[in-house]
């Protein structure tokens, strides 16, 4: 019965393979739903997260730096030398 061959699904014919960022969240997904094991929502709602992470990146953070102290710096050095 070729019909009912095309109906199944048979997962043997899924040969895609996951991919390396697939793989690490799933790895990190299922280390997360291990250490909720055996505790209550109150104690899962409790575990602090990582630290959050600063919404401007270091380097606009160095150029502001060097835009607005650069420019003190330089306008010192041109008054002490002109």
């Amino acid at each position: 019965m070729p019909f009912r061959s095309l109906i199944s699904f048979d997962a043997s014919y899924d040969k895609s393979a996951q991919t390396l960022e697939q793989r690490r969240r799933n790895a990190k997904f299922a280390k997360d739903q291990e250490a909720r094991m055996g505790k209550s929502e109150e104690q899962v709602k409790k575990r602090v997260k990582e630290a959050p992470k600063s919404p401007i990146s270091i380097f606009w953070l160095v150029l502001l730096g060097f835009i607005v102290f650069g420019g003190l710096v330089f306008e010192v050095l041109a008054r002490f030398f002109l």
